[in-house]
């Protein structure tokens, strides 16, 4: 559902004075503070960005209608979708009366939430009254622009209806640096939590990182295999007992703990009977 805002003020100059400065769009980011940039493609055709509320839009809208010191018209063709018109109407020789008409498409929560607390509305009146201070503060006009388009047509004040090609672009159009930031923000917390994870799973302990391993359908990783000491060829082991074979006659077999203190002192250089690797 579209919204309507409507809005009037005073100012104190010839209507013409009034009228000219109005033509001058790409001046307009120094009294409209919604409005950050505009570029003229050409006589008809304009480039706007806006932020109102913490939300940066972008479109390209057509002059539809301009009547030198009546009327300029507009659409948006594409971006966001908006449509309007601004009157001028003479009170006497040096006093306008200036009416703002625009209509526009609120897209997302936030806009939503913004339309229904006035807020466009009341950037608009704020506009209007920056406009009054700085045509009357200056006393000229900074640029004049008197041509004509359409004029005789009677178009009338466009509704969003004008703008049927213009599709929205839901902020898209221009993001603000305080959203870049905070994704900026998340994607650095994403890739911390991802390291922590990886240092927890190779120990935490070591400088290189393991190399990855691409596993394909054909072939499989590795198994681990679980290595068993085996004894030397000359010990046979029987239970408990550890004995050794001699052939001298006579000799005693020493009992097992006999055996393990005799591999303890007597075989340190034998990982497989000291006790395994150091």
């Amino acid at each position: 559902m579209s919204t309507k805002v409507e809005e009037s003020i005073q100012v104190d100059v010839p209507v013409s004075t009034a009228y000219n400065q109005w033509t001058q769009f790409e001046d307009f980011p120094h009294f409209m503070g919604g409005v950050k940039d505009v570029h003229q493609h050409d006589d008809q055709r304009l480039h706007w960005v806006a932020e109102i509320a913490g939300v940066r839009r972008e479109w390209e809208a057509t002059i539809i209608e301009q009547v030198p010191d009546q009327k300029i018209a507009w659409a948006a063709t594409e971006g966001a979708t908006n449509a309007g018109a601004v009157r001028f109407e003479p009170l006497g020789p040096s006093s306008t009366m200036v009416y703002l008409t625009l209509e526009y498409e609120p897209e997302g929560l936030v806009e939503q939430a913004g339309d229904k607390l006035g807020i466009v509305g009341r950037q608009a009146k704020s506009d209007l009254q920056k406009f009054k201070e700085l045509i009357e503060d200056e006393g000229y006009e900074s640029g004049a622009w008197r041509g004509s388009v359409n004029e005789g047509l009677g178009i009338g004040t466009p509704s969003v209806e004008a703008a049927a090609t213009s599709r929205g672009d839901s902020g898209k159009a221009g993001v603000s640096a305080k959203v870049v930031a905070g994704a900026a923000a998340a994607v650095a917390g994403v890739a911390a939590a991802g390291a922590a994870v990886a240092a927890s799973k190779s120990g935490g302990d070591t400088e290189e990182q393991p190399q990855q391993v691409r596993v394909t359908e054909d072939v499989q990783p590795p198994q681990e295999v679980a290595v068993v000491p085996q004894p030397p060829e000359d010990v046979v082991v029987r239970d408990d007992v550890l004995i050794e074979e001699s052939d001298a006659e006579g000799y005693t077999a020493p009992t097992s703990t006999e055996g393990v203190e005799q591999s303890r002192t007597g075989n340190d250089d034998d990982p497989m009977i000291g006790g395994g690797s150091r």
